[in-house]
């Protein structure tokens, strides 16, 4: 009776030695150790949306990966972005033509490499490519429920983030 309490011990080491990872780690690369995020790129006129957006990818990387973000270029890998595009538009007008619902959508392209400059490539249909990889994000504004721009704007870079960190795991 003994033994068979004892069974499950006796075999965790034969699991440990065949390579077996338990966690979130083992959704990750082993390869890469560290990350740099520079600031992200935008226009002028988006400059503290860019720094938000880079605050947050940050942030999730050290939360939900095993990454380290470092403040150096030369860590093991880069994650550049880039503002592409953001739209805001009327989704729902009340009879008197008075906007009772905004969309606003945010798109970035990304591009993770090592340091040898050589692209970490994902599964489909999130591939990393030369050009660089468009995600997008967007969320509804109803002023009658107390969202403003600044919260609608805080979802969509909270989603950008979230899915950059999930870009970054391994294929199954």
């Amino acid at each position: 009776m003994r033994f068979l309490l004892f069974l499950p011990i006796l075999l965790l080491p034969g699991c440990a030695s065949l390579g077996y990872q338990v966690g979130s780690r083992s959704l990750f690369g082993q390869d890469i150790q560290t990350v740099y995020v520079p600031i992200v790129e935008a226009d002028p006129t988006r400059r503290h949306l860019a720094e938000r957006l880079t605050e947050a990818i940050c942030k999730r990387i050290e939360e939900r990966s095993p990454y380290k973000v470092v403040g150096r270029p030369s860590a093991d890998s880069v994650l550049e972005c880039r503002i592409v595009q953001k739209n805001q538009r009327v989704s729902l007008v009340d009879s008197f033509n008075d906007p009772r619902q905004k969309s606003g959508d945010l798109t970035l392209e990304i591009r993770w490499r090592d340091r040898r400059s050589q692209d970490i490539r994902q599964f489909e249909p999130l591939t990393w490519n030369e050009g660089g990889t468009r995600i997008t994000a967007s969320d509804a504004m109803v002023a009658e429920f107390g969202h403003s721009l600044l919260t609608s704007e805080q979802n969509q870079i909270d989603r950008i983030a979230d899915q950059i960190v999930g870009m970054m795991e391994l294929p199954w």
